[in-house]
């Protein structure tokens, strides 16, 4: 039975209420911002900025902007983990008992983003109904809702000891799927047991076995993680695309890292499906942006969902933060959010460059900091400083330089991380070093730690020895300027264009 034209209405009404946007923005978010700061005014936090006084001024941005500091998340850790051992009206109003794990900063290894009743009502979950939503507007052909979604989640496995009776922690999709209303349950696949379990080994197989017998009409998930569900499929129906296996699959709604490298395996994969993909702008922290037309990547600023959003012009990082109404087309800034989960001027390091400001368009620039997220590992600088430190330690070995970046599957191959590094002590077995660095970095990434358990999703790292004298030669091509008092060499990168130039030049 398809399902979609009794659906349609609705989907339609929530798509075209954005029409006002061009024009009202502003006002949408001013009032948004009003109603976090009057949720709030009673909270330890509410109290110690003077959320009561804000409420006074008509327009109570400036305000809030003079008496609430920027924040990253080691700003509010204390306080989170206070939450998470029950402690109540912290950040939020009442007690938060679900958390989303994420990749950590230098004081962690990972995070935990609170995840509110409301930040699910008012942002997770509207946030994917807008994905639907305008999907459903750009295409009047779809049959989206004739079968199946196949929503691919993780699990409440975490690292922390002792958590108190009825509290969860572990990724997002694993909260929004064993909290997803009993309508929109009966629309996806796999069972609640499978999509949960922890053990990849085991949940893989169950995946495929599961999805293989559901006409599945919509995907949603980390492009890097559903390719290797995909091709469980296709292994275990011995097909090559999935137009055997899912004839009736139209739609991909994917996130989390860029899709670029993907394309053109998902479209071999999914030849003589219907096919369209949609991005979306969903992290631990908020859904923030859907992609509104097929024909169009670029994604719309969810405005009335939760997040009161500012911007930081990157070009200029010590400038004035602005609202939504003064940013401007083609500049990109770091993007900080105010939320419904607590988190008050908080830095995503994120960066957007705005593409449309009636209303706000944007595509995702990149992290502020150096990172590697090619495969949802949120690999940072920090994590790699201090994994190889921990090695070089281990080994008698010292590093020079280095710099390392993605190798995306091909070939049947799984996808893994490569170093390229210029020693001044080099290890006595560069395998071995590779080897203990691997496991170091899973150590203080919990990400990295769960795309490489069992080699499921990506294979161990690899590192090439540079010769001497290869990153000077390399600053020397890339610009004289940078090769003054600050000689900076990327140290991850969420591409190969970097490391590829070195691999050539260090093959000269």
């Amino acid at each position: 039975m398809n399902l979609t034209p009794l659906v349609r209405h609705h989907f339609l009404r929530r798509a075209y209420r954005t029409c006002r946007w061009d024009t009202d923005s502003a006002d949408i978010q001013i009032e948004l911002l009003r109603s976090l700061i009057r949720r709030a005014k009673d909270t330890e936090i509410g109290k110690l900025c003077g959320f009561a006084d804000m409420l006074r001024e008509k327009d109570p941005r400036s305000a809030f902007a003079r008496q609430v500091p920027l924040t990253g998340y080691e700003g509010i850790r204390k306080n989170v983990m206070r939450m998470i051992r029950g402690e109540k009206d912290v950040l939020w109003p009442g007690r938060c008992r679900w958390y989303a794990q994420s990749s950590g900063t230098s004081g962690g290894k990972s995070k935990y983003i609170p995840v509110t009743d409301d930040s699910l009502r008012l942002n997770h979950y509207r946030g994917a109904e807008d994905a639907v939503s305008h999907y459903i507007a750009s295409n009047p052909a779809t049959r989206i809702f004739s079968g199946k979604g196949m929503i691919l989640g993780g699990s409440f496995a975490n690292e922390i000891s002792d958590l108190p009776s009825g509290v969860h922690v572990g990724d997002l999709s694993a909260t929004l799927i064993k909290r997803i209303t009993p309508l929109a349950d009966m629309v996806r696949v796999p069972s609640k047991r499978v999509a949960l379990m922890s053990d990849w080994e085991q949940k893989l197989p169950a995946l495929a076995k599961a999805a293989a017998r559901s006409n599945v009409t919509n995907i949603s998930g980390v492009p890097s993680w559903f390719l290797t569900v995909i091709k469980e499929i296709l292994k275990r129906e011995n097909a090559t695309s999935l137009s055997a296996v899912w004839p009736n699959l139209e739609v991909f709604f994917h996130g989390g890292i860029s899709f670029a490298p993907y394309r053109g395996e998902y479209q071999r994969l999914t030849e003589g499906c219907p096919m369209h993909f949609m991005e979306t702008y969903n992290a631990s922290e908020g859904f923030f942006a859907v992609q509104q037309h097929l024909d169009d990547q670029s994604m719309l600023l969810i405005i009335d969902s939760g997040v009161y959003y500012e911007f930081i012009d990157i070009a200029d990082p010590d400038s004035t933060p602005v609202g939504i109404d003064g940013v401007d087309k083609g500049h990109t800034y770091e993007m900080v959010i105010t939320a419904a989960n607590g988190l008050w001027r908080y830095r995503l390091g994120d960066t957007v460059k705005v593409e449309e400001t009636s209303p706000v368009r944007i595509s995702i620039a990149g992290r502020t900091k150096s990172f590697i997220n090619a495969f949802g590992e949120e690999l940072m600088e920090c994590n790699a400083e201090e994994a190889l430190a921990e090695v070089c330690r281990q080994t008698g070995a010292s590093v020079k330089n280095y710099s390392a970046g993605p190798v995306f599957a091909h070939d049947g191959q799984r996808g893994r991380h490569q170093w390229i590094i210029e020693w001044d002590t080099p290890p006595a077995d560069t395998d071995d070093f590779a080897s203990r660095l691997d496991s170091e970095l899973q150590k203080v990434n919990s990400d990295y730690q769960a795309k490489r358990a069992n080699s499921i999703f990506l294979d161990p790292l690899s590192i090439t020895n540079a010769r001497p004298g290869l990153f000077d030669e390399w600053l020397s091509h890339s610009g004289s300027h940078k090769l003054g008092g600050q000689r900076k060499v990327p140290r991850l990168s969420n591409d190969r264009t970097i490391l590829d130039t070195l691999l050539i030049l260090n093959n000269k």
